[in-house]
């Protein structure tokens, strides 16, 4: 049976076929020994075809696919089109070396090219990298190893490339970090203490916090200057007038020694550094309520930040602690006590670093236990929304603690809690909510928006047909007024008419009156 070879270089594709292997035997050695020499292995190994690829964004995608096991459409089409076709129902007559064997099974479950891969391919192929740019006469010197490093940082920075947003390697320093604070300030603290003990012994019991008392250690520096002037400085130190003065009366009658100007110098500078570092421990602690926010936000809702930080960093990232279950979840921080009663045969530990978690503090000690057995496997879904959701939210770690808070009181009172699915649905409802209201908004604003321009026409259209509507009703006042100013006008001229006919009879009349009153006066004449 025929033999060839898929080698993935950084500049392209290339098919080689093994001929005479009996010249260098199937065995794994004697291949080893004759890769060295070009002569003999050039003679078994042949270049058949070859495709370079035409950028580097394809070699980088072409990358990729092989080493998820995926054979891409280019690495199907350069197969089909150099290997001898096997006809349908028969087996081919050939076999195909691959060095990955994800991709040589999926070369045979889609092209039913029987691949093979083992320590005899594996040695051939590693002849075949040795000697590849003798294969290739067109390749300058240098033109490989450039391939290669480009390959090899774009394949590198594809593989590193995340959102900078949701950097947990970020939180896994920054809780490292605040432990470590914490114990140094302590430590430094009672330092300052014992330090400053010498000189003014009573103040340790009058002030009990660490940083307090470095700030009014700061403040005093020689206890024989104390005086009521400094009472309202201590006072806004301390918030308490009592112990203000009572730190001035015990200055007074204090049984410490005194201290050469040197070493106070030195005590006020300690303790400065002291202040500056817990200073610096409330800014560190702000940064990673802010970056357990952006990271895992369900999951520091639901146990807090420091908690779900500790988780994250003994855990390894995020995505690590996604895929751990809620029972190795549980215990994670208490390896030691699960070995060492695994090894002793006694009780396994109920609880690792969740048990600094307030609800565990909250149950009852027969309780406790269950507890933290439910609060892993909430703890665990939120891991796994955080590290593989697209948007973060809080909704689901606020849901969850609501269960949490809901099966603390099912342990107390009996109180039933609800059920998972319903809390989960209610929790998808007002995500997706949540999610409309932005993009309604949005499109509002650009229907808005386009509708100034485009509605302008429309406005005037309708402003023409509110005119005319507005006239048409005019109009139809006008002829009702109209109307009854006829009718009106109708009973004035009628009036007017009866007055003008009452007049033409007066004149008519009067004419009569006239023509009679000429007639008697000329009979008068006559018979006179």
């Amino acid at each position: 049976m025929a033999l060839y070879l898929l080698y993935e270089s950084s500049s392209g594709y290339a098919l080689f076929q093994a001929q005479g292997l009996d010249e260098i035997g199937q065995n794994t050695e004697a291949v080893r020994n004759s890769v060295a020499d070009l002569n003999r292995f050039g003679k078994v190994v042949q270049l058949t075809a070859f495709q370079p690829f035409e950028s580097a964004v394809e070699g980088l995608n072409q990358c990729n696919s092989v080493s998820e096991g995926l054979m891409t459409d280019e690495l199907r089409s350069f197969l089909e089109l150099n290997l001898p076709k096997v006809k349908e129902g028969k087996k081919s007559k050939f076999s195909l070396g691959v060095a990955e064997p994800k991709l040589g099974s999926h070369i045979s479950e889609t092209t039913k090219i029987t691949c093979q891969s083992g320590e005899f391919v594996l040695e051939l192929l590693r002849g075949v990298r040795l000697h590849f740019d003798k294969f290739i006469k067109d390749l300058k010197p240098g033109d490989l190893e450039k391939a290669q490093l480009g390959l090899a940082h774009s394949y590198s920075r594809a593989k590193v490339k995340f959102n900078v947003n949701r950097v947990d390697n970020m939180v896994i320093q920054a809780i490292f970090l605040l432990d470590t604070l914490d114990k140094d300030i302590n430590s430094f603290s009672m330092r300052v203490r014992e330090w400053y003990s010498w000189h003014f012994p009573e103040l340790v019991k009058i002030v009990n916090d660490n940083y307090l008392y470095a700030r009014v250690a700061k403040l005093i520096e020689d206890k024989s200057k104390l005086s009521e002037e400094h009472i309202p400085v201590l006072t806004e130190i301390l918030g308490d007038e009592d112990k203000a003065k009572e730190t001035v009366e015990a200055g007074k009658a204090s049984m410490g020694q005194d201290l050469t100007p040197v070493d106070l110098i030195n005590v006020q500078l300690f303790a400065q550094r002291v202040m500056d570092l817990a200073e610096y421990r409330k800014n560190l602690y702000d940064y990673l309520v802010t970056k357990m926010n952006d990271i895992a936000p369900n999951l520091a809702s639901l146990i807090g930040e420091v908690v779900g930080a500790r988780l994250i960093s003994h855990a390894g990232s995020l995505t690590n602690l996604a895929k751990c279950p809620s029972s190795t979840l549980q215990i994670l921080g208490a390896e030691k006590a699960l070995f060492r009663a695994l090894k002793t045969r006694g009780n396994t530990p109920k609880y690792g670093l969740i048990f600094h978690s307030s609800f565990i503090g909250q149950a009852s000690a027969k309780n406790k236990g269950r507890m933290a057995r439910y609060l892993a496997n909430k703890c665990s879904i939120a891991s796994r929304i955080d590290c593989f959701a697209e948007q973060g939210t809080t909704v689901f770690g606020e849901k969850l603690r609501e269960q949490v808070e809901e099966r603390l009181e099912f342990y107390d009172k009996g109180v039933a809690p609800r059920k998972n699915i319903d809390v989960m649905k209610s929790a998808i409802e007002t995500t997706q909510n949540k999610e409309a209201q932005p993009v309604e908004a949005s499109a509002k604003k650009s229907k808005k928006k386009k509708s100034k321009p485009e509605d302008a026409p429309a406005e005037a259209a309708n402003g023409d047909a509110l005119e005319d509507a507005k006239s048409e009703k005019k109009k139809h006042k006008r002829k009702k007024e109209q109307g009854h100013g006829a009718e009106e006008m109708n009973g004035i001229n009628g009036d007017v008419a009866e007055q003008d006919g009452t007049a033409k009879k007066k004149k008519k009349k009067s004419k009569d009156d006239v023509a009679a009153a000429s007639e008697t006066k000329k009979k008068r004449k006559s018979k006179e």
